[in-house]
């Protein structure tokens, strides 16, 4: 858990309308599991979102959770359902001249709800609140090639496409 984030609750304005932006907690793992699984690439990559791998999403929560440097986050919509969620992970770093950076994985939102705001209120919560209350000065984040539309949208939001990015599975 990010210390650094004791803002949290906050709410964030969308066109969905008010959304609730907070840090996840184990009762959260039924609809982090869905979330996952509401995306034919991560679908396609194992995350089914069923009853056989919840032991296995339920260690990683917890082992999210209990990283002093990361903290997961998640999108209660005005009706309380989960609509969306962020890994946060802070970096320090010689890179830079010492720099911190902060590290944004699993970004989802909702197919219900996607195009309507809630992936820009939250990202622009990261980029001008999370980032400085962490000190850091660099945000980053990676996206599978296949998410066209998901690099239009962090184009928009300003970030760019600067590097090639490598993973090696074991």
């Amino acid at each position: 858990m990010l210390s650094d984030l004791s803002i949290l609750p906050v709410a964030l304005s969308s066109r969905a309308g008010e959304v609730q932006l907070r840090r996840a907690v184990p009762g959260d793992l039924p609809g982090l599991m869905a979330l996952l699984s509401d995306d034919p690439i991560s679908a396609a990559r194992g995350d089914r979102g069923d009853d056989s791998d919840e032991e296995a999403y339920a260690a990683a929560l917890r082992s999210v959770l209990n990283a002093p440097l990361n903290d997961l986050l998640v999108v209660d919509d005005a009706a309380g359902r989960l609509v969306g969620t962020l890994q946060l992970t802070v970096i320090p770093g010689m890179a830079r001249r010492g720099a911190t950076r902060l590290l944004v994985e699993a970004v989802r939102v909702s197919s219900t709800e996607r195009s309507s705001g809630i992936g820009t209120a939250v990202m622009q919560w990261v980029m001008h609140v999370a980032a400085p209350a962490t000190g850091a000065t660099l945000v980053q984040l990676t996206s599978d090639a296949a998410r066209v539309d998901a690099h239009r949208f962090y184009t928009r939001l300003g970030f760019v496409d600067s590097h090639v990015g490598f993973k090696y599975a074991v």
